[in-house]
């Protein structure tokens, strides 16, 4: 048996649809100066998937042992400061300097059969809860 490897920023989550398959949720939100850990990081799980599991990805339905729905997003806020008014009974929000904040998700959602996705979580010491 082969050493797990390490993921530090991923967050996962499994399931099992009682049929065979497993769900794999995979999602990390990070700081722009992470963001290349984070790629990464998802690279190394598709390319363990593509590794080891050839014959995906494609619907596990026609065959395919796994199946991936990769996605992204780009958060940006800015900090503010609230305080009540008494007199109008409600609240006022002011800019707070200090600039903009951004964080960066991505979330992978693999569907596969039960070996693989359990050969997947022993790869990356994944157990059933995330």
């Amino acid at each position: 048996m082969t050493a797990p490897i390490a993921l530090t920023l991923l967050d996962f989550e499994t399931s099992d649809d009682g049929e065979g398959h497993l769900t794999l949720d995979v999602m990390a939100s990070v700081r722009p100066d992470h963001l290349p850990t984070l790629h990464a990081e998802v690279v190394s799980v598709l390319a363990w998937l593509h590794r080891h599991a050839p014959d995906g990805p494609g619907p596990l339905d026609e065959g395919s042992s796994w199946d991936a729905d990769l996605r992204a997003s780009t958060e940006r806020s800015t900090r503010e400061r609230l305080r009540y008014e008494p007199s109008t009974r409600r609240l006022i929000a002011e800019a707070v300097n200090g600039g903009e904040t951004v964080r960066h998700t991505v979330t992978l959602s693999i569907a596969a059969t039960e070996a693989v996705g359990q050969a997947l979580a022993e790869a990356f010491s994944w157990g059933g809860e995330g």
